[in-house]
C-alpha cells in the first residue's frame, strides 16, 4: 500500500518512521525547517520512559501535486490546520482512501464537502508527545490503538488493508462503529482539561493541587457528556458513562492521582503547552454542541474563557513582535 502522511509532528513522525521500518513504503509530507530538520537528521524518536533513540530516513515531499497518486493518505495535523490541509488533499483526485487521526468535536462534514464522502476515513491516534528541536519524544505502548472505521460503520477491504498496514509495523489497529462518537467523546474534556490547566497556572501537575479548578474541570466534562447524549451522540466507549455515575469526590481523587503523574507530565503537558489554537477550535466546536443541546454550561463557560484569555494574551505577544500586516497569516 503506498501512503502518503500528511504532517510531521509527534503523530505523523513516530508511524511514518515505525511503518517505514517494517518495510512499508511510506512517504511524509514537511515544510519549513522541520522538512529542513528531516532532511539532515532523519526521523528522530526518543521514548519517553526509556530514553532510547532511533534514527529512521523516510522519504519527504514538500507537496502534493494534482496527479501524485498514493493508495492511502493519513493526515495526521492538529484540528486547527485542518482548514489549510483539505484545500491540498481536494485538489488531488488520485488519493481514493484519506485517513484522518486527530481531535474532531464538529464531526465529518467539512472533510465530506471537501473531498467527498466517500475518501473520508475518521480515527484516533496512537501515541502523544512533544518535539523538541528535530528530536520527537513519543509516548507510546502496545495498549495505544489506532481506533478508525468507516463513516456509515462498514467493515470494508480498505479498512482490512488498513489495519494490515498498521500492524505489521506492531502497531495496534481496530476498526470501531460509530467512529464520530469516538472523537465527540474524547474531545469532550480536552478544552476543559486545558482551561483548568491554565487556571492552576499552567502546568499539569498544578492542577492536581487546585481544588476549584479540578472540580470545574469534571463539571465541564460532564456538561459537554450530557451535550452529546442530549443531541442523540452515544458516548464511546460506553465505560465514558462512569464519569457522571461515580460520585464526584471519588472522581476527582483519582484524576488528581492521574494528573499528578509522571505520565500525565510526559503524555499531557507538552500538547497543551503547543495546541493553544487547537484547544480553541475545539472548544468552539463544543460550545456549538452545547448551544444545540440547550443544556446549561457554567463551569465550560469559566473554562473555555481561559482558553480565550490565553488566546488572547498569544495574540498581543505575536502582534508586539511582528510587522501588524503578518498576524492575519500568523493566526491563520
Amino acid at each position: 500500500m503506498r501512503t502518503l502522511m500528511l504532517g510531521a509532528g509527534v503523530i505523523g513522525s513516530f508511524n511514518a518512521a515505525r511503518l517505514k521500518e517494517a518495510g512499508q513504503d511510506i512517504t511524509l509530507l514537511a515544510r519549513g525547517r522541520r522538512l529542513q530538520d528531516l532532511r539532515e537528521q532523519g526521523v528522530v524518536l526518543e521514548d519517553f520512559r526509556t530514553g532510547r533513540r532511533t534514527t529512521t530516513q523516510v522519504p519527504l515531499v514538500d507537496r502534493l501535486g494534482t496527479d501524485d497518486a498514493y493508495d492511502l493518505a493519513i493526515v495526521a495535523v492538529k484540528t486547527d490546520q485542518l482548514s489549510s490541509t483539505l484545500p491540498i488533499l481536494a485538489q488531488n483526485h488520485r488519493i481514493p482512501s484519506v485517513l484522518f487521526l486527530g481531535n474532531n468535536a464538529a464531526g465529518p462534514q467539512k472533510l465530506i464537502e471537501a473531498l467527498g464522502r466517500e475518501r473520508v476515513l475518521l480515527g484516533m491516534p496512537n501515541t502523544g508527545g512533544t518535539r523538541v528541536e528535530h528530536v520527537v519524544r513519543y509516548l507510546w505502548s502496545r495498549w495505544f490503538v489506532v481506533l478508525f472505521g468507516e463513516l456509515d460503520d462498514v467493515v470494508t477491504p480498505r479498512t482490512q488493508a488498513i489495519v494490515r498496514l498498521f500492524r505489521s509495523a506492531g502497531l495496534s489497529a481496530r476498526v470501531v462503529k460509530n467512529v464520530d462518537a469516538y472523537l465527540k467523546t474524547h474531545a469532550a474534556g480536552l478544552p476543559a482539561l486545558a482551561g483548568a490547566v491554565y487556571m492552576a497556572g499552567g502546568h499539569i501537575r498544578r492542577l492536581a493541587h487546585s481544588p476549584e479548578a479540578m472540580k470545574l474541570n469534571l463539571e465541564a466534562f460532564r456538561e459537554a457528556l450530557r451535550a452529546l447524549r442530549a443531541i442523540g451522540v452515544p458516548l464511546r466507549p460506553s465505560a465514558t458513562r462512569l464519569v457522571e455515575w461515580i460520585p464526584a469526590p471519588i472522581m476527582i481523587f483519582a484524576l488528581r492521582r492521574l494528573l499528578d503523574s509522571k505520565l500525565a507530565e510526559m503524555g499531557a503537558q507538552p500538547h497543551l503547552e503547543t495546541a493553544l489554537d487547537e484547544m480553541k477550535t475545539l472548544g468552539d466546536e463544543l460550545r456549538a454542541i452545547l448551544r444545540q443541546s440547550g443544556l446549561p454550561s457554567p463551569a465550560s463557560d469559566v473554562l473555555f474563557a481561559q482558553i480565550e484569555a490565553q488566546f488572547r494574551l498569544r495574540c498581543s505577544e505575536i502582534s508586539e513582535t511582528v510587522p501588524s500586516h503578518t498576524v492575519a497569516s500568523e493566526l491563520s
